[in-house]
């Protein structure tokens, strides 16, 4: 179903038969992740396991599976790989046929049901009979929201007023919707704090005392993989803080490496001192959420950053202008583009932090590109989509050989009537199916936007689009008149600073 409200009654009716032992995995699942995290196998892996034949009969229970996935993660030393797929096999094995697609897309992180955090919140609120604020509130300061389910199926709603803002202990980051233009911004605010969108890795700093931790977007612990932002926050003169910002690397000219050079530094080689000498990191901060004892969620926009600026050098500081003017922001976001950077942010002056939300208090106005794409392929949705083909292939095609190089593949950006529309005529363009992926004639040409070229070693064309999404299809071009991987290189060439030969 679309319809959020119906999605929380389905929820809240699943949840309120989970008992105290179940309620944290039930969220968890439903959410699409599994309480372990990685379980240490990969794709290959888990479809070998998936081979076995399926059980006829449902017998898994859900503290069943997550023992299961328990045994499987603490499997280490010589022969472990072998033995984590082995216990998987077994696990699938008593697995029905929509159990095993399940815990496939489970494990692989692309369950994609709707179920989000923000709906999964209103269904626990409904299930446990406690108001939906608290929960909120709760979750936000918890970072997850499994923790506070279980929390108050043991303890009811009195146990939510337990969770504060706790040092050291990260909260849920505060997200912004994507805006089209600056018209759309200027149309919703007269008056905003608008701010570099830099593109590397969002952080949130505690500092408590001598001890400093430093914890990603998804609240992981990176502060091994990152002493120059350690050392930055250590030398600010507070006692307690809490700050939001970004982890970067820059060039020799002070301009962003590309995203995925930026996280290397947060790969599995974290303690490389190779690797922090070639590729150092800088941090600039946009954002306090505690300060010397006083929590600042509920302070507006301009307080907290008021807050930051008194205790940060202005090196530190994102650079940041408040204007009602859209020219001067129209420039403001000409000069980040010129700097090397995303786009800008756009930040409502009164506004809380309103941890773990998505709202229109902050917007980002990216930089896009487009190219024209052909279709190689699309694979049968899940949840809401089923029955449609969603998720695109996409291909350039090669000016030597002619033939389409995959680029990568996509599922954003499709309204109802496309998903019908491309569905019907993908199928008249069937070739081959293999499993849920349908493999087309290379005709039909869509319009990609992104907003980079990256390398990728996944794909043969060597390089991937980020945040790709369907614009339009363009049936007034031929494959003939898509784009080459030519201009795909060239593209990549000039974010990254090269000159194409």
């Amino acid at each position: 179903t679309a319809s959020r409200l119906q999605k929380i009654e389905i929820l809240t009716e699943v949840l309120r038969r989970a008992g105290a032992d179940e309620i944290a995995i039930a969220v968890n699942y439903l959410v699409g992740r599994l309480t372990q995290g990685r379980i240490g196998l990969g794709a290959a892996a888990v479809r070998a396991a998936g081979a076995s034949d399926n059980s006829a009969h449902a017998q898994l229970t859900l503290t069943a599976v997550d023992r299961a996935f328990a045994d499987i993660t603490a499997a280490t030393g010589a022969g472990s790989a072998r033995a984590r797929a082995d216990l998987l096999g077994v696990l699938f094995a008593r697995a029905t046929r929509d159990e095993r697609e399940f815990l496939v897309r489970l494990i692989a992180g692309e369950l994609r049901q709707g179920a989000l955090e923000g709906i999964m919140i209103d269904a626990v609120a409904r299930a446990a009979d406690a108001p939906a604020a608290s929960v909120r509130r709760a979750a936000m300061l918890a970072g997850d929201i499994a923790h506070i389910a279980h929390a108050v199926w043991t303890g009811g709603a009195a146990a939510l007023s337990a969770f504060r803002l706790q040092l050291l202990r990260p909260v849920q980051p505060m997200l912004a919707q994507p805006a089209a233009d600056m018209d759309e911004i200027d149309g919703e605010r007269s008056r905003a704090s608008l701010e570099y969108k830099m593109d590397g890795a969002r952080v949130q700093v505690h500092k408590d005392g001598g001890t400093v931790r430093v914890f990603t977007r998804s609240l992981l612990d990176v502060t091994d993989a990152v002493p120059e932002v350690v050392a930055a926050a250590a030398a600010l003169p507070v006692a307690t803080a809490v700050l939001d910002g970004e982890a970067i690397a820059l060039k020799a000219d002070g301009t962003p490496h590309a995203f995925q050079t930026s996280m290397r530094r947060f790969g599995r080689k974290r303690d490389d001192a190779a690797q922090r000498e070639a590729l150092p990191l800088s941090v600039f901060f946009f954002d306090c959420l505690h300060l010397d004892g006083e929590d600042l969620l509920m302070a507006n926009t301009e307080e907290r950053f008021a807050a930051l600026a008194a205790i940060a050098p202005s090196a530190l500081l994102t650079p940041r202008l408040v204007s009602d003017d859209v020219n001067a922001a129209q420039r403001f976001f000409a000069q980040a583009l010129a700097a090397g950077h995303e786009g800008i942010m756009a930040k409502a002056l009164a506004a809380p932090y309103e941890a773990g939300q998505r709202g229109g208090a902050w917007r980002k106005l990216k930089r896009s590109h487009t190219l024209d794409l052909v279709v190689l392929a699309a694979e049968w949705g899940n949840g809401r989509r089923r029955g449609w083909l969603s998720n695109l292939h996409l291909g350039a095609r090669d000016p030597v050989s002619g033939e389409f190089i995959m680029l990568g593949k996509t599922f954003k950006g499709m309204t109802d009537a496309m998903l019908a529309w491309q569905t019907a005529r993908l199928q008249s363009l069937k070739i081959a199916e293999d499993g849920n992926v349908v493999h087309v004639r290379p005709e039909l040409v869509v319009e990609i936007a992104f907003n980079d070229v990256q390398a990728s070693p996944i794909y043969p064309g060597g390089f991937a689009l980020r945040f790709a999404r369907v614009k339009r299809y363009r049936e007034d071009k031929s494959a003939a008149d898509a784009d080459t991987l030519d201009t795909v290189r060239a593209l990549y060439l000039a974010q990254s600073g090269v000159a194409a030969e």
